[in-house]
């Protein structure tokens, strides 16, 4: 059945954006979504074994997922099992569950309307508001960058006595990573993107193992309980939520998976390409997790009940070769594999941040610049207030730890902003179609989860300021 939609439908045909011949540092961008990479990605034909197809749209999910266990992730779900134990399980499994219809919806969007979110966003708004839309929306990726600064940071301090100044100052040359990584392919990048996050699920793995939850207690915490509503359990729990669903992986999702070179004007083939997606993002928000319960299962099974301060990640680190603390697990190797795992997880979203500030450029205002000149760009801005903040607190871990929650505030304005057009473009048989648009429950999910979320992060903004007043 043909599709009539008001979004423009784009694809590897499309013309390219007339020149001068001239190399510019500033371009229009009138064409598909990540052009660079756009249907590049062979695909198996459709008659191949499913384990075949698989792992050919497999990727995109990887490159998603690291958004879900970046640094910001870390301390409040260890702190949430070192404080409740394992009473707020069942708030990763709610939230992964939201996750996973979110990511869903996004890779069915940019599949089936071959635009990403932001390009169909600004499809449906004026010149000015698309404007508004990019500034909020690159605060929220900049805030999210902060974290990974910061986490990367702290990581080269405990991993080789740096200074937190010098850590910050390097972490401005991982552009040097990103351009590397750019030349050698968008596929080896997931494959590496995926061993990273292999890496850092066998560290946390070993380390739960070593710890010996109780599996009785880890049961029972996946099950709603009228505890996790009390103040200081529900403080904690909106902490999880806030740092788990990340309103940039609904752009980069709705962009990458257009990768794959599946057949634009095919509807069996697009059917095709949204199921694998959707595998895809399904197992590794999985894998992403699985990890998050394992921060909390090892801040329930070494620290619940323990009266000291594990609110950053050098206590932490500490923690874990203090026998005190840890009990007889306690070692300098566990120490030295957690602070691995967290230099992994900023590397990660290095690569899965620069390419989503592409493309809320590209889509909201319609221009765009080389990969290299967005990282240098956004890694110097972001830089600029870790920076000040490490010399005006002397190097203090814990003032840097601070100033991660606060740009937290930011994820929590963006985060409406980008689920409200997700669900309302993917619910509209105009541009979705009649086989694709949202089934009503699936409708129903999307606009709950989008109000519930909406008022949790509210709620958590009005935490974070009343903590400052």
């Amino acid at each position: 059945m043909k599709r009539e939609s008001g979004v423009r439908t784009t694809g590897r045909d499309d013309a390219a954006p007339r020149t001068d011949g001239r190399r510019h540092l500033v371009t229009l961008a009138n064409g598909p979504s990540l052009q660079e990479i756009n249907g590049t990605v062979a695909i198996p034909d459709k008659n191949a074994s499913f384990l075949c197809q698989l792992f050919a749209f497999s990727g995109p999910g990887a490159l998603v997922a690291v958004g879900y266990m970046d640094p910001g992730n870390w301390v409040t779900s260890i702190g949430g099992g070192q404080q409740y134990g394992y009473l707020l399980l069942n708030v990763i499994l709610v939230s992964s569950l939201i996750a996973m219809l979110l990511q869903y919806m996004a890779a069915k969007l940019g599949i089936v309307a071959g635009m990403d979110l932001a390009q169909a966003t600004r499809a449906h708004t004026s010149r000015t508001l698309g404007l508004v839309l990019w500034v909020v929306t690159e605060l929220a990726i900049m805030a999210t960058d902060l974290a990974e600064v910061i986490g990367a940071a702290i990581a080269l301090h405990l991993l080789f006595g740096l200074p937190l100044i010098v850590g910050v100052l390097i972490t401005v040359l991982d552009v040097l990573l990103l351009l590397l990584l750019m030349s050698v392919g968008f596929r080896k990048i997931e494959a590496i993107v995926v061993t990273l996050i292999l890496t850092i699920m066998a560290v946390f793995l070993y380390e739960v193992i070593l710890a010996q939850p109780s599996i009785p207690d880890m049961a029972k915490g996946f099950l709603p309980s009228p505890q996790t509503l009390s103040r200081g359990e529900l403080t904690m729990a909106l902490g999880i939520v806030g740092a788990t669903v990340m309103p940039h992986n609904l752009y980069l999702h709705s962009s990458i998976v257009q990768s794959r070179s599946y057949n634009r004007h095919d509807e069996g083939d697009q059917a095709r390409a949204v199921r694998f997606a959707t595998w895809d993002s399904n197992i590794q928000l999985g894998a992403a997790f699985v990890i998050n319960c394992l921060l909390l299962l090892l801040g329930a099974a070494l620290f619940f009940g323990s009266s000291e301060d594990l609110s950053t990640f050098g206590s932490l680190y500490d923690a874990l070769q203090d026998p005190s603390l840890a009990g007889t697990v306690a070692s300098p190797v566990l120490s030295t594999l957690f602070a691995v795992a967290l230099l992994a997880s900023g590397q990660n979203s290095t690569i899965t941040g620069t390419l989503t500030g592409q493309i809320v450029m590209e889509g909201f205002i319609r221009l765009r610049i080389p990969l290299w000149a967005r990282r240098v760009i956004t890694r110097v801005i972001t830089v600029i207030p870790v920076l000040v903040c490490t010399i005006a607190f002397n190097g203090s871990e814990v003032a840097l730890e601070e100033l991660l929650v606060g740009s937290q505030v930011f994820l929590c304005i963006a985060l409406p902003i980008s689920m409200v057009p997700l669900v309302w473009l993917t619910s509209s048989k105009k541009i979705m179609g009649e086989r694709f648009v949202n089934a009503k429950w699936v409708a129903i999910l999307g606009w709950v989860s989008t109000i519930v979320l909406t008022i949790l992060n509210l709620k958590l903004i009005l935490e974070i300021v009343g903590g400052w007043l």
